[in-house]
């Protein structure tokens, strides 16, 4: 049921959705997902992803799995996972390996030491690897160095931060991931606006969605403007996408 002035929201998780269709190809991201699609022919069988957080790293992961029948990790659930089960011909994506630094020592190890006999159970069984972090493994402060040094030759697809049409595009799925339809001129407005980052797309979409449920109202310029504490813009503001 929509909601009026004052009534409880229902802030309902989306479902962002992750089809290789879904992928909004730009500059920012092309030769990365070129490296994806290269895939299985990655030297050694392994490739790392590296990218801000919302840069696209669980979408390629995605676009990747649907492909190759691979199998979605996180890093930390590795402490939990037992290497020999797992086919020595199978693909696997590993994601945030550069957060294991950050876990309590005995689950961080356990992890990383899940991930070395990985390396090692698939490189002897022609299996793939993807690995994914907001760095390149080189800069992941791993505490096993056999750990790092297989994964600090694997080449990287590097994720760079968006122009104006990948950060347009990436509002446009991001508001539908929440069954939310936009004008283009609201699109406009917010790329004009918000800092050059995905972090500050998905943290706009959710306020504006938020402000949109509870005031029972379509998100509208006004609407975000309110919600950046800026005036509207104005018929005679300069567009910056696509015209």
């Amino acid at each position: 049921m929509p909601t009026g002035p004052g009534q409880m929201a229902l802030d309902l998780p989306s479902r962002p959705a992750l089809g290789r269709e879904d992928f909004f190809v730009s500059e920012p991201n092309r030769l990365a997902l070129a490296q994806i699609d290269a895939w299985p022919d990655w030297p050694s069988g392994r490739l790392a992803v590296a990218g801000p957080p919302g840069s696209g790293k669980t979408h390629l992961a995605h676009v990747w799995a649907s492909r190759a029948a691979a199998r979605i990790l996180s890093a930390a659930s590795l402490a939990g996972v037992d290497p020999g089960g797992i086919a020595g011909d199978a693909a696997l994506a590993v994601e945030d390996v550069d957060r294991l630094a950050g876990l309590p020592a005995p689950t961080g190890r356990a992890a990383e030491e899940a991930l070395f006999h990985l390396c090692n159970r698939l490189a002897a069984g022609g299996g793939s690897l993807m690995v994914s972090g907001q760095t390149p493994p080189t800069r992941w402060r791993l505490a096993l160095p056999d750990l790092a040094s297989r994964l600090a030759v694997a080449p990287v697809a590097t994720l760079a931060p968006p122009d104006d049409a990948l950060l347009a595009a990436v509002l446009v799925k991001l508001f539908g991931d929440r069954g939310v339809g936009v004008t283009p001129a609201v699109i406009r407005f917010l790329v004009a606006r918000i800092d050059r980052s995905f972090e500050a797309a998905e943290a706009i979409v959710a306020r504006l969605d938020r402000a949109g449920l509870a005031q029972g109202r379509p998100i509208t310029v006004p609407l975000a403007a309110a919600a950046l504490g800026e005036p509207e813009a104005s018929p005679a503001d300069p567009p910056r996408i696509g015209e």
